[in-house]
């Protein structure tokens, strides 16, 4: 995929996201970030390492949305009380996390090997990016002090933009990472 569609087009899949839910609907970002996986997931060579990608930012999701949300720092607009019992945080912000990581492999490729920029950017961005979903949409609301919470998310990023920035780096042939064992 041409970097600058890929760059769009996860935009796009943000807003569909962050104004759906703040419309209370979680099925706009649903819908297209399943659509921007299906067109990363469509190239049968890179598929696997893909999909690891996609679970990994799964995984980082729950750990991050859904411990502000247990903890009660954060309330997500657009899903019901069992969907965040059972899961832990919203299918929406979920759907962003999934397909964050595939832009790794495309428009932001370049930080696959620039460990502390990624991870500068994510601690910079990753906050601004709530930010802008809380008071650009009501996708989200701080109920913590907001500086109490962008300093987590700004730590939780600083480390989830590197990780998946290595672990995209190991899917793409003929990169050596150092010190990464075959």
């Amino acid at each position: 995929m041409n970097r600058l569609l890929d760059a769009v087009a996860y935009q796009g899949v943000w807003f569909a996201a962050v104004l759906g839910a703040g419309s209370g609907h979680a099925w706009p970002g649903a819908v297209a970030g399943g659509a921007f996986a299906a067109v990363h997931l469509a190239d049968a060579n890179t598929r696997a390492s893909k999909l690891t990608l996609l679970l990994a930012g799964i995984g980082f999701g729950l750990l991050l949305d859904g411990a502000l949300e247990h903890a009660g720092w954060v309330r997500h607009a657009a899903e019901g009380d069992t969907w965040r019992r059972i899961v832990g945080a919203p299918v929406w912000i979920l759907a962003l996390w999934a397909v964050f990581p595939l832009t790794l492999t495309c428009s932001f490729a370049a930080l696959q090997s620039r460990t502390w920029l990624a991870a500068a950017l994510g601690a910079i961005g990753g906050p601004l990016a709530y930010l802008g979903a809380a008071r650009g949409a009501s996708a989200l609301e701080f109920v913590a002090p907001a500086p109490q919470v962008i300093a987590v998310l700004a730590v939780g990023w600083g480390i989830a933009l590197p990780v998946l920035a290595r672990l995209a780096a190991r899917g793409r042939p003929g990169v050596a990472l150092v010190g990464a064992t075959p």
